[in-house]
This record gives structure tokens, sequence and C-alpha cells, in this order.
């Protein structure tokens, strides 16, 4: 099975390859990617310490392993963390929201046996802590050779992935078979692991992460710096169009021209999810008819008569939500199954999403069920039931307020699974240092784990 494995991602990435090449050649900003992705990583000089791998695939992860990053180093000073993502924008964050904190930033190595091995023997890691469920067939196994713990922490899996995962339960259960323990963030989500193979003692439900993070992502600094030079002072209604999608932004220009003729000092900031679509939406808001300013260019007298601005930098939209009226949430109107509103949510402001959000089915019910979440429903013309729920919402101040209120409480109940994360691996770094080349001690955890 681990052959068929192997043989698929190497498809994979000769059909990808033309796109890593034709990147380094206009940019070169993809060069270093690609190398540290095949294991060609700089030795981690650790002067003796104990080593601890972090991976977190993409944004959304590294933002929820904020809080666990900061107690982690509170609580074992003397660690030495290193942080690998899989995305550019995953890549461009972690540079930045750890830079106090880990001793390198690299790209993830492709999951073959070579390059994986090649990685772990640059960073000897003492213990891989994996965020969400990112599961690697040939890190948890290299890394069980070498009686190096692995644990999944904050994880989830949706009802639509744990379909996919069950086409091939009995090589999962393999892969899960390596790992030393996973902490799931609700309980579906441990039921879900289990039926896939994960034995029973291994597996705990400690909450989500992302609630304490949230906290932990408040930049004042940058809010007051972005808030001055763009005129959000409170003094006219802003609505944050955050995580969007290709299509979302021409629904949400149309809401926002709905939104005008009844609120005339509305605001609109857009932030697109992935990068390489900043330049296509500036086009977009280029030609719709409003002015329009982008976080990116320089400082312009006329930012704050802008009517549109384009978030197009990365980290800093937890800056811009506590300005904000109202928010909403994309990846749920396009079916891509909506992105975490949790943020928003911990700020108090009233959060909008779409009808496609089964990759956040449980927080979107546990908001929902407090009515703390607005869900728009499925409909032919999501433009109009935008533009009329936010008209409703910035002519009923009280009702707005409530619903921010009510979505803050959600959050503050939620908090507390950073503790208890921190309880589950602690084990790993008070045992006596694992020997990850000749394998000669384990972690009692991992031992345990092992039996």
């Amino acid at each position: 099975m681990y052959f068929i494995y192997s043989l698929l991602l190497t498809v994979g990435f000769v059909l990808l390859l033309p796109r890593f090449l034709l990147d380094a050649m206009r940019s070169g900003k993809y060069v270093t990617g690609l190398r540290q992705r095949l294991g060609n990583i700089p030795k981690i000089n650790s002067n003796g310490k104990r080593v601890v791998w972090l991976h977190c695939v993409s944004v959304g992860e590294a933002r929820a392993a904020q809080s666990l990053v900061r107690e982690l180093k509170n609580k074992f000073p003397n660690l030495v963390l290193v942080v690998s993502t899989t995305t550019v924008t995953g890549q461009n964050l972690a540079r930045e929201i750890f830079r106090d904190h880990a001793a390198a930033v690299f790209y993830f190595p492709i999951d073959w046996a070579w390059t994986v091995r090649r990685t772990l023997r640059a960073i000897q890691p003492a213990a891989v802590l994996v965020m969400e469920t990112e599961i690697w067939p040939r890190l948890f196994r290299e890394a069980r050779k070498r009686n190096v713990p692995v644990a999944l922490l904050n994880g989830r899996i949706s009802e639509k992935s744990f379909r996919r995962y069950k086409l091939v339960r009995p090589f999962m259960a393999r892969a899960l078979g390596d790992l030393t323990f996973a902490s799931m963030q609700i309980e579906s989500d441990a039921t879900r692991i289990a039926q896939l193979g994960l034995p029973s003692q291994r597996l705990h439900v400690s909450g989500n992460l992302k609630f304490d993070s949230a906290a932990a992502s408040i930049d004042e600094n940058r809010t007051s710096e972005i808030g001055s030079r763009f005129g959000f002072n409170g003094s006219r209604p802003l609505i944050v169009a955050a995580s969007t999608h290709d299509s979302e932004e021409a629904v949400l220009l149309e809401a926002f021209k709905q939104i005008r003729q009844q609120h005339p000092d509305a605001r609109l900031v857009i932030a697109p999810r992935h990068p390489e679509r900043f330049e296509s939406v500036a086009s977009l808001l280029a030609n719709c008819g409003f002015k329009f300013a982008r976080r990116s260019a320089a400082t312009s007298p006329d930012d704050t008569d802008a009517d549109i601005i384009l978030l197009d930098s990365i980290g800093e939209l937890s800056a811009v939500y506590s300005l904000a009226a109202v928010a909403f949430v994309g990846g749920s109107i396009a079916p891509h199954g909506g992105h975490s509103v949790i943020e928003p949510a911990a700020f108090g402001v009233c959060t909008i999403t779409g009808w496609h959000t089964h990759n956040f089915a449980a927080v979107t019910k546990a908001l929902l069920d407090e009515g703390g979440l607005i869900q728009l429903a499925d409909t032919a013309e999501p433009a109009t039931g935008i533009a009329r729920t936010i008209n409703q919402l910035l002519s009923d101040n009280t009702r707005r307020e409530e619903i921010g209120r009510r979505a803050q409480a959600v959050c503050e109940a939620g908090k507390g699974a950073t503790d208890r994360t921190l309880d589950l691996i602690a084990g790993l770094f008070t045992a006596p240092a694992a020997q990850p080349e000749n394998g000669l001690s384990f972690s009692p955890l991992h031992a345990a784990a092992s039996k």
C-alpha cells in the first residue's frame, strides 16, 4: 500500500513540476520552497536541546497554533521549536507570527520516504506535532522507526473527508497506527478517526485551539495603523468580507451596490483567501464603479475616501475585524466548505456565512444554537440575500450588537483547549530524550501507545 501511495505522490509531483518551474522562472519565489520540499533543510543547531517540529499546513492552522506555541515556550523554555507549512501563504504568516518563538520556518517535505528521512536527519526532532488532520503516512512511519512520538493536535474530520478516508480505510488504519495520540476538537471528530482505525486508548478530545488563539492574534498597533490610514473611525459602517474565493467577490460587489442604496456611507473591505488572486480581484474592483484602494499600495490621501479597500496582505485580517460592523466569511457561497468564523465572533463582530460550511460544521452549529451567527439560505440570487441581511443589520444596532455579544460568549465558553493539549503533550518533553537515529530510547507516552 505504501508503494502505491508513493507512486501516486510521484505522479502528482510530475504533473505539478511545470508549475513549480514556471513560478521559479517568473519570480524565483518558489526555488527555496522546492528544495525544502525535497528534504533539503538546513541542519538545526539545537545546542543539545530538544527540538520540537510543529507542522501547520496553512494560514488557519498557523493561527490556531498561536496560543499553544506561546504556552509551550513558556512552560518548556529550553525547547527548540521549528515550524513547517505546506502553502506559501502559510509560510509567510508563520514567519511573522512565530518569529520570536521558532528557530526555523520551512516548507514541509513531499511525503516520500527519502525526503522525509532527509528532513528528520536535519531536524533530529524529539517530537512531531501536526496541526488538525494532516495525515502523512510516510512521516508517521519514519518518525516511529526512530522512536520519535507524533501527535495530531486540534484534529478534525468533516463528514465529507470521512467518506473519502473510508474508501482507503485499511491504509488509513496503518498510517494512524503510527500516531502516538490524537487530540481531537469534538466527540464526532474522535468517533470518525476511531472508525478509521485509531485505537481508543490513543484518542483524546481537547476542544478547539482556535478559541484560545483568537485572542492571541490581536495586534492593536496594526489595527490602529490600518484604521488611521483608511479612516475607519466608526463614523461609517464597515463591512469586512473575509477569505473570499473566486466568484464570491462579484457576488459581494453586487450586494454592496444594493447596500449602498439604503446605506450610502457604508464601506467594504475585501480580503481574498489566496494571494495569487489579488491581482484579478484588483482588476475586478478597478471596473466596479466604486473608489477603491489597495492595502499594498503606497499611502495616499484618497485612502480615507475609498469605498472599497482590497486587503491584499498576509496576516492582517484579524487587525481589521475589530473595526467592522458586520463580517462575511467566504468560501461559503462558493462550494469550498467555508472558513472559520471564530475570529470575527471572538471580537464580538456580527458575522454572516453562506450555506457551504461543512468544514466547520461544529463551530457553525454552536454559534447558530446560541444566536451568535447568521447563516444565509441557499438561493439562486445570493447577492440579494446578502444585501437584504446586511441592510437589516445596519439598520438595527441593537440586534447586530446582540448577535456579536452572543458570538463572543460562545467563544469565551470554548476556551481551554490550550491547557488541555499541553497536559497531553507534556509527557513528550519530560521523559529522557529519545535517540532519533539509533532508536535506543522511548518517551513513556510513545512506549505505552506502541504496545
